[in-house]
């Protein structure tokens, strides 16, 4: 590791960055340092500014790619490097509202059912059925579940927030007859050892990237031809609970979403609203007279 990428780590840790969100802006700066072919330190404003070009004309990337790489580039110089341009003003990639995809209650079912390994079946449903990110999930500990309240307790999740979420009797059964099979005094779903063996030593948790992994091959049979992710089952849940009734606030404080207007966006999800509307239209074009 070079001395420069060393400053930039400490900077971020002072900065209090998720471990996370280190390893993206460190990946955006050598991205940029490659491109160049030179050290990131010999970068001008000028090949900033045509960098940004490059991603936006020609490579063409997505809006939260670019926003990642710019964020990321944009700390470098201007806390390691102590360099305030205003090139980075500039830069700033229009923000598109996309409406996510969710799946239905059935879908999820049909799919979670595919999942072959029970710790990746059961790391899965817990993420749907308590709204995780996917790093929430697979982070879980022992003593995150307090069984007499009923709730879930997570720990630093996005913007190193800790929240309470709600937990299902047949969630936390579904827990505790998965923690049988390892008995890891830490974690929920501990990392699997060489060949799977005795995960009770494992020292760490099991990787996103792992979970990312089953769930497109469980997609892949079960036919479901929606372009989704992991992520898609926090959506999911957020609209089922949306159209169960469950007001937006308090599915805003579950989430963990700073602005209720993010959360907002799940109104124009649920199959409910959509058929209200329906029937309110219905209804105010219904006595409108017809052309003879």
């Amino acid at each position: 590791m070079t001395a420069l990428r060393q400053r930039m780590i400490e900077d971020m840790q002072l900065r209090g960055l998720s471990t996370y969100t280190q390893t993206a802006y460190v990946r955006a700066v050598r991205n940029l340092a490659e491109y160049y072919k030179k050290s990131p330190d010999q970068i001008s404003e000028e090949e900033i500014r045509q960098y940004f070009l490059y991603l936006t004309n020609e490579k063409q990337i997505a809006h939260s790619t670019c926003t990642v790489a710019l964020c990321g580039i944009r700390f470098f110089f201007e806390y390691t490097m102590q360099r305030g341009w205003s090139a980075f003003d500039l830069i700033r990639p229009p923000k598109k509202r996309k409406l996510p995809i969710v799946l239905s209650r059935e879908e999820v079912v049909r799919l979670l059912r595919c999942v072959t390994r029970p710790h990746h079946q059961t790391c899965l449903s817990t993420i749907y059925a308590c709204g995780l990110r996917v790093s929430e999930g697979v982070a879980l500990q022992v003593a995150d579940i307090d069984s007499e309240r009923m709730t879930l307790y997570v720990r630093e999740g996005k913007g190193g927030k800790d929240r309470y979420l709600p937990l299902a009797q047949h969630t936390l059964d579904q827990l505790r007859q998965h923690w049988t099979r390892h008995r890891n005094p830490e974690w929920l779903f501990p990392a699997r050892t060489n060949r799977g063996a005795l995960q009770v030593r494992a020292t760490t948790h099991m990787t996103a990237p792992a979970v990312r992994s089953a769930f497109r091959t469980a997609l892949a049979k079960s036919n479901i031809r929606k372009p989704v992710t992991v992520h898609t089952l926090r959506h999911s849940w957020a609209t089922h609970l949306l159209e169960a009734g469950i007001s937006l606030r308090l599915i805003q404080i579950y989430l963990g979403h700073r602005s209720p207007r993010t959360t907002a966006l799940y109104t124009h999800l649920t199959e409910r609203g959509e058929a209200q509307v329906a029937d309110a239209v219905n209804t105010l074009a219904g006595g409108l007279p017809c052309a003879s």
